[in-house]
């Protein structure tokens, strides 16, 4: 460690001189409480660094010194089921980041049970698995060879408890321990990145059906104030078929913060039975947090998605949201003088957005397992302006955009994904591997909902024109089923026990019997049934169907009295 003198402080900026060594991105501390910060810029023999704390008390002449390391997260045990901030410090029991200078917080020192899987002798490869940490359990902690070290396992410890930053083995002359410490910023390495295909099931019909995400993919979910972002992100938290729940709060409100938390926390896992929590991690970086921690916050989350990732578990982020952290590096290019692009953001926006979300990806770990890392990303733009610059360049990005629609949201349609203003980019391989594991009907329905999606909005809007008695009887069929497949398929209530999540063979079956109700219609309007006689039915029990039909039997029964009330209609 080199050390220097601060020369001025300018908020969370600070300028240090005597700072030889230093280089970019370095970790810098900061007065007697070794504040943390950030090289961000050296000129001459002055170097500017972001500080990640308040620096109120820091004065000109006070010590500082470079750690000579990037900003790193401490990875380990202990991290599944608890709080952290921005920079992985823990906030769960006493809140250590209002401690000024906790750059080195961590949990207080506990041991952990460790059996080892590799004996002395054994030749093992970076990314192969030396011990568990724990019982096991549903998700089993890996100790795992480091990247860029293998070779021959000297010693082993032999079971027992131990403490996180004790070695438990001795490979070709390097110490293993427990916990370890990565880069935020720097990708961790895997052997190789394999194609998506398989489809990340979160049990919402809308997003199953019709804008579906593969597992290492990405997702965007713009949406203005009260369009429901943040019950449709604790939906996905819940029911996804992810092992690794990674959920970053990036400078929401206080408040709103605690009572995400507090639902997590609350929320059971129906997985397991147990708590949800056992297998998330959260992130929480609130607005009156430092600017800076809140940028590093979700380099932070998906840091930990990694290391699970290289554990061969398959791990999905939810950054929420990702304008807040957009609107820090705003804040920082403003202070450090940079040259402002669009709105006040800084030119490197775009290549910011891009190097967060193609960490994203399924890959073959260094230790031969297959694992991803899923990023859902909420944007808020201002105003509902799906056009200002975070929105636009992240829509570049991702290979989903589950836009929510502000007019849906007022009449209380939830999820409320808008189906014009929504895409799936992974739908066509996600399409292939539903047919080669056993539906291959899905394509062709998913294509029939999108179509007569699209023909009910171009009728409908003509029909607010010209009035829905002027339309022909095909065109009021048309609308009617867009109508039916609103309100049967579209909709779900995340406060139902029945229809809260929803399962591939239950959407099917609810799919199956709305399009068997629309072709009923048009063929009863067909054989000369008026199409105002066809729109007086008691459509109620299909309708109905997504709130109490429990199987896939039970909707198909549910069709049933419908189809035999459209029979009648037609015959009379």
């Amino acid at each position: 460690m080199t050390t220097g003198r601060v020369r001025r402080v300018a908020g969370p900026l600070v300028e240090v001189e005597d700072l030889g060594d230093a280089a970019m991105s370095d970790l810098v501390a900061l007065g007697d409480h070794a504040l943390p910060g950030e090289v961000v810029s050296i000129r001459g023999g002055v170097v500017t660094v972001q500080a990640y704390e308040y620096t109120g008390g820091l004065r000109p002449g006070a010590p500082a010194a470079t750690r000579g390391e990037p900003l790193s997260a401490r990875l380990g045990p202990g991290l599944l089921g608890n709080v952290f901030d921005g920079l992985l410090r823990p906030l769960s029991g006493a809140p250590t980041w209002l401690v000024p200078g906790a750059a080195d917080a961590k949990a207080p020192d506990r041991t952990w049970s460790f059996t080892p899987s590799a004996h002395s002798g054994d030749q093992v490869s970076a990314g192969d698995c030396v011990g568990i940490v724990g019982h096991g359990g549903l998700l089993p902690h890996r100790v795992l060879v480091p990247p860029q070290a293998g070779g021959t396992v000297d010693t082993i410890a032999p079971p027992g408890s131990y403490n996180e930053d004790e070695p438990v083995a001795r490979i070709n002359g390097i110490d293993v321990a427990m916990a370890t410490s990565w880069p935020v910023r720097r990708p961790r390495p895997c052997r190789a990145r394999t194609d998506i295909g398989e489809p990340l099931r979160t049990g919402q019909r809308i997003l199953d059906l019709l804008f579906p995400v593969a597992k290492g993919g990405t997702a965007a979910v713009p949406g203005g104030f009260g369009t429901g972002k943040t019950i449709l992100l604790q939906q996905l938290a819940k029911w996804c078929d992810a092992d690794v729940i990674v959920y970053v709060g990036c400078g929401e409100r206080g408040n709103e913060m605690a009572e995400v938390v507090a639902e997590l926390f609350e929320l059971a896992d129906p997985r397991t039975g147990g708590r949800l929590a056992d297998r998330t991690v959260v992130i929480a970086n609130t607005s009156n947090m430092p600017m800076m921690a809140r940028e590093a916050s979700v380099h932070t989350g998906i840091t930990v998605a990694e290391y699970f990732r290289d554990m061969g578990y398959h791990a999905v982020v939810i950054a929420d949201s990702t304008s807040r952290w957009a609107e820090a590096l705003r804040e920082f290019a403003s202070r450090t003088g940079a040259l402002p692009a669009e709105e006040g953001y800084p030119a490197e926006l775009a290549s910011a957005l891009a190097a967060f979300y193609e960490r994203a990806g399924k890959v073959v770990t260094l230790g031969g397992r297959h694992a991803s890392v899923t990023v859902v990303g909420a944007v808020s733009p201002q105003s509902g302006d799906m056009t200002e610059p975070v929105t636009a360049h992240t829509e570049r990005f991702v290979r989903c955009r589950w836009m929510l629609d502000r007019d849906l949201a007022y009449a209380r349609h939830y999820p409320a994904v808008s189906w014009s203003g929504s895409f799936s980019r992974d739908a066509a391989a996600i399409g292939v591997y539903r047919a080669n594991t056993g539906h291959p009907g899905w394509v062709s329905m998913r294509a029939t909902l999108v179509s007569l999606l699209g023909e009910a909005d171009r009728v409908g809007s003509l029909a607010e024109l010209v009035g829905i008695g002027a339309l022909p009887d095909h065109e009021r069929v048309a609308v009617l089923a867009g109508r039916l497949i609103r309100e049967a398929v579209l909709q779900q209530s995340s406060l139902s026990t029945v229809d809260s999540f929803c399962s591939d063979e239950r959407a099917e079956a609810l799919v199956s019997s709305v399009l068997a109700v629309i072709e009923g219609c048009r063929r009863a309007v067909g054989s000369g049934t008026a199409a105002q006689a066809v729109e007086k039915l008691d459509f109620g029990p299909l309708l109905r169907a997504r709130e109490e039909a429990r199987t896939a039997d039970e909707v198909c029964e549910r069709r049933d009295i419908v189809l035999a009330r459209l029979a009648e209609a037609e015959v009379s």
